[in-house]
């Protein structure tokens, strides 16, 4: 099995693009479910409807948090002991992330359905924004199950060595919600509800498609006692996905007070409080395209990393991850150049023509200040992921509370105290630098040791 898995044999260069290109596409593809909804949503119903998608943006992170936490979880586990030799344990893995990954959806929906409203409130909600936010977390809850199980289950697609098919799931419920949404907000006229039922179709369908690869899955045949869960696999998925899930429960809590800080911050200044809610949501969702590519390149990366660490060929895992961070500081740097210099066109393709200049004012400036590091944030996604792969979570969690919770997350708190709603996108750049930083010295000692030395 080690010696014949391609992940042994083929070039580092090509299996990252084998491995990366699809998950670049699919997590394009996925990001375009909110962009979409923003897109229709702000030409229909217009800037208090793209406030209350930002609203209930911290319940989709909720999901992603958990897809992660079985999906990345599952899919390093699993290539762990698949490149230790020991197929008979390995599909264990797979099957107990899936039963979790939809377990956690129902809950999830359950407490989104008895709890909408104080919830919503506690999110940040200004009263004018709240009637639109239940009426589109009333439906997409419903939907969260399927999220999940789509979401996290592509990750244990693309562990199986399909990445593409990972793209297809991901693309098929891209398309349909990006069809339907045309057709339920444009044709029918069904503002936030349309957005909201689109958006759970597609997801419903991708899920599907999960489901029926499972039956067919190429390495390994999964059983029906595979999907029982057990505490000692569950235990090895949890830590392993523990990096990926703390760092969307650290954005999920940072997008709370977040909200909180700009209603607050916004009632006090000239902007008021729906301008800075309703542009922070979408230049958080237009910066998810750029994640997209870092965090695919992070995926590609995965099963490569923890095929070769668990066969020991340190020398491959070394090479894989350099040319993981030289693509993602490519991307990087083109993505800091269109947010500097086109911030104001790209925020216009949201707008319903009701925007003033106080709304374009507030969303250039947020654009170029909040994101001027972005040329540096390939670092923490990428080099996180990649203490994962190799088995060491308690690394990769460090470095996904960094930017979140230990730098960003403080100066969201105290330097608005001082300068205002404009403290607010300092604190961006400021958080971003300091987490590239600490990263390049984690990672740096990481590949001074000794195994990294002698390959």
């Amino acid at each position: 099995m080690q010696q014949t898995n391609p992940l042994a044999t083929v070039s580092e260069k090509k299996l990252l693009k084998q491995f990366a290109i699809p998950s670049i596409i699919a997590m394009l593809v996925s990001s375009l479910y909110n962009i979409v909804d923003q897109f229709f949503i702000g030409r229909s119903v217009g800037g208090l409807g793209n406030a209350a998608t930002n609203i209930v943006f911290p319940l989709t992170i909720s999901c992603i948090a958990c897809a992660l936490l079985f999906g990345i979880g599952g899919a390093s586990a699993f290539n762990l002991t698949l490149g230790k030799g020991d197929t008979t344990h390995a599909k264990y893995f797979i099957g107990n992330s899936a039963t979790m990954m939809f377990l956690c959806g129902l809950i999830l929906t359950f407490v989104s359905q008895f709890f909408m409203v104080p919830m919503l409130k506690f999110f940040g909600s200004p009263n004018s924004v709240l009637k639109y936010a239940i009426t589109y977390t009333r439906i997409t809850s419903i939907g969260f199950p399927f999220l999940i199980l789509s979401t996290g289950g592509g990750h244990l697609v693309r562990a199986d060595g399909s990445p593409k098919m990972t793209m297809i799931i991901n693309m098929t419920g891209a398309i349909i919600n990006t069809v339907l949404d045309a057709l339920f907000v444009f044709g029918f006229h069904w503002g936030m509800t349309g957005a909201a039922t689109a958006t759970v179709i597609g997801q419903v369908i991708s899920c599907i498609i999960v489901i029926v690869y499972f039956t067919n899955f190429k390495t390994t045949t999964l059983t029906k006692d595979c999907f029982i869960p057990h505490a000692t696999y569950l235990i090895k998925v949890i830590s392993l996905g523990a990096a990926p899930c703390f760092n969307q429960v650290a954005m999920m809590i940072v997008q709370i007070i977040l909200n909180k800080s700009l209603k607050y911050y916004g009632h006090r200044s000239i902007y008021g409080e729906e301008i800075p809610i309703t542009c922070v949501g979408l230049i958080t969702k237009v910066s998810q395209v750029f994640f997209a590519f870092i965090i695919g390149i992070s995926q590609g990366l995965q099963p490569i990393a923890s095929f070769n660490y668990g066969a020991k060929n340190y020398s491959r895992v070394k090479r894989a991850y350099l040319l993981a961070i030289k693509y993602g500081a490519i991307i990087s740097i083109f993505s800091f150049a269109m947010f500097q210099i086109f911030p104001r066109q790209i925020i216009s393709l949201f707008d319903n023509g009701t925007a003033n200049e106080l709304y374009f004012k507030f969303s250039t400036n947020y654009f170029r200040i909040f994101l001027f590091f972005i040329c540096i944030c390939f670092m923490q996604p990428i080099s996180s992921n990649f203490f994962t792969a190799i088995g060491k979570p308690k690394k990769g969690i460090v470095l996904s509370l960094t930017r979140q919770i230990i730098f960003l997350l403080p100066l969201i708190l105290i330097l608005p105290i001082f300068f205002g709603i404009d403290g607010i996108m300092f604190a961006g750049p400021i958080a971003d630098f300091t987490a590239a930083l600490l990263c390049t010295v984690l990672i740096i000692h990481e590949l001074k040791k000794e195994e990294f030395k002698i390959s």
